[in-house]
């Protein structure tokens, strides 16, 4: 092969035959840092340098607005009661209207608290951290319940439906999800049809598992509406529309018994014979999975940043506990290197989760049009982070962490349902690397597809052929890196280095991964390789985020900057070598991934596991 390659080489050098895949992947225009990582662009413009979107007056009103939301939460909110009692005592919840709580991101002319995206967050880590159940059933109202009307409705739904909204007296939810659709949105049973007058859509149909299923108001609920083509067929377009309880027709079952965020209400929702006018239409029909995503997108930075709040109680409580309880001679814990690297690995997540959350609320705020790929690495990374360090928590306090009146149990029961819903991170994975992947065939790819295109010119299949041999040794680089862009503070220059031989490494296995499957890399044997491009990818958003505000931190000499520095240092350096791995694995995943196949395949074969009980009875 290496032969071959300097005769590659050579070849290239006679016919003066040249490549630039970043001028090729130029033809993508993008503001997304991870989309670029697959096209061979540095897009540095929402990661570097770590923003500042609140001007001094915003950030008065922020703090006052904190204290009052977390006097709220101190004095008027009982979590536990709430637990308890599988519902928010009526106190509290007149006590959020109040506050303003239900109508944050919606502007002034509506009745709303008009904040952007970062207040909003902020408010989300207070929110979240001390009664997750009750932060849902806010989240579930205006995150995504009214989220699509606040968006995308035309300004009369605006005007009929925010001012209830956002006081309070109207309360949101948003429905999608049936029994035969979970992760597959685009597989929706519901239908609505037009009547004969063209007036109303009449829906039918079932949702399960909504969040204020059985106390909401307005719904937006996704249903297929059928449509009769030129050749007379029937095609089923997903739509979405804005549904009343008054309407009629709309019912709901019981609450769901949880394992956690008890207090929510979840319950099934049922439609039948439901009449919504065509005004109550968002946008246009077959545009449903457009709304589904967009508003799942936009409102999974709330999530990202509340559980960064829910991470910085757990560490509190870990360093009270460890700072006191004395365990042999007489000694603290935390003077214990055991105790001391659980605290060191839950500060530097937190660091890395909320980096990454505020760069996502940031670049909201500052228009940025391409950022599903990072909301889906927030979402994720801050999920498990929380789990992590919530269960590392319980275990630094031992027996008293265990025990209901720490709120650490409550927390871990409450906690499990970020992982799965407004996304699972299995399918969110599979979102990040495929649609990286999508970007890079269509662009970075195209020279190596000249080699087996009969069109191509000689030049062209020189061009490819010289590309694919580079690409096969490991020489394809991107035109700038992190380190050449001078972005990052020069103390951390070690650790921008580590990051930038991590992107090279990604878009190397991502490129190889693509060229040997091509479209048979969407099957699902290959989910096992794709998850850990995914993670590769994750771990690489971590590194450039904690980078950023280290950067910032020394550049505005913060108190803590040296501390800032040495925890972005630490984690980059754990990080790169979590992702030599990850792509190790993903390049050499067939063996692995066939005897994994073959376990799943006996166990399933045989209704249950194989093999025998130990003691063979």
């Amino acid at each position: 092969m290496r032969r071959a390659t300097v005769q590659l080489f050579n070849v290239a050098r006679q016919t003066g035959a040249s490549l630039s895949t970043t001028a090729v992947a130029a033809n993508l225009k993008t503001d997304s840092f991870i989309q670029g990582l697959y096209t061979n662009q540095l897009v540095t413009e929402h990661v570097f340098p770590f923003p500042q979107v609140l001007d001094e007056e915003r950030l008065e009103n922020l703090s006052m607005t904190v204290d009052a939301t977390q006097t709220f939460f101190d004095e008027v909110n009982d979590a536990d009661a709430n637990d308890e009692n599988k519902s928010i005592s009526k106190e509290a919840w007149e006590g959020a209207k109040e506050l303003g709580a239900f109508g944050l991101l919606v502007p002034e002319e509506y009745g709303g608290m008009a904040m952007n995206n970062t207040e909003y967050a902020r408010l989300s880590e207070i929110l979240l951290a001390e009664d997750a159940g009750f932060s849902i059933a806010i989240g579930a109202h205006q995150s995504i319940g009214y989220k699509a009307i606040l968006l995308l409705g035309n300004p009369e739904q605006k005007q009929k439906y925010l001012p209830g909204l956002a006081s309070g007296e109207l309360i949101a939810a948003f429905a999608l999800t049936e029994p035969s659709t979970g992760s597959d949105a685009a597989s929706v049973k519901t239908q609505a049809v037009l009547n004969e007058a063209g007036t109303h859509y009449i829906m039918n149909g079932s949702k399960i598992w909504i969040s204020n299923g059985g106390i909401c108001d307005v719904l937006t609920v996704f249903a297929k509406v059928p449509q009769k083509q030129a050749d007379g067929s029937i095609k089923e377009k997903m739509s979405a529309f804005i549904v009343e309880r008054n309407f009629g027709g709309v019912k709901n079952g019981p609450p769901e018994n949880k394992m956690g965020i008890k207090c929510s209400n979840t319950a099934e929702v049922f439609f039948e014979d439901c009449p919504i006018p065509v005004e109550n239409l968002i946008l246009e029909v077959g545009d449903g999975f457009k709304v589904a995503m967009d508003v799942l997108n936009n409102g999974r930075f709330g999530m990202a940043t509340g559980l960064c709040g829910t991470m910085r109680k757990c560490i509190q409580k870990s360093v009270d506990h460890a700072s006191t309880r004395k365990q042999f001679f007489n000694t603290e814990i935390h003077h214990y290197g055991a105790i001391q690297e659980k605290i060191a690995l839950m500060n530097m997540k937190l660091y890395a989760a909320e980096s990454m959350a505020y760069l996502l609320c940031s670049s909201m705020d500052n228009k940025a049009v391409d950022y599903g790929l990072e909301a889906a690495i927030c979402k994720i990374f801050s999920s498990e982070a929380a789990w992590w360090v919530c269960d590392e928590s319980i275990q630094v306090l031992g027996g008293t962490g265990y025990m209901r009146s720490t709120e650490l149990e409550r927390i871990m029961r409450d906690l499990r349902i970020f992982r799965i819903f407004e996304g699972t991170n299995d399918i969110l994975r599979l979102f990040i690397a495929l649609t990286g992947i999508k970007h890079l065939g269509k662009h970075s790819l195209e020279p190596a597809k000249a080699i087996t295109n009969k069109s191509s010119t000689i030049n062209g299949k020189v061009n490819g052929a010289v590309w694919l041999a580079k690409h096969k040794m490991g020489f394809t680089k991107a035109e700038q890196t992190i380190d050449q862009s001078g972005a990052v503070h020069k103390e951390l220059g070690n650790s921008t280095l580590l990051l930038d031989k991590a992107i090279q490494d990604l878009q190397f296995t991502a490129s190889e991964m693509t060229m040997n499957y091509q479209k048979k890399i969407i099957n699902p044997e290959n989910q096992m390789m794709i998850s850990r491009i995914a993670d590769a990818t994750i771990g690489i958003y971590s590194c450039a985020a904690v980078l950023s505000r280290a950067t910032k931190a020394i550049q505005e000499g913060s108190e803590a900057a040296d501390h800032e520095a040495l925890m972005a240092k630490t984690w980059v350096k754990s990080q790169t070598d979590e992702i030599k791995v990850s792509l190790k694995e993903a390049r050499s995943h067939k063996k692995h991934h066939a005897d994994m196949t073959q376990i799943s395949k006996n166990v399933i074969a045989n209704g249950g596991i194989v093999q025998p009980h130990a003691l063979g009875i």
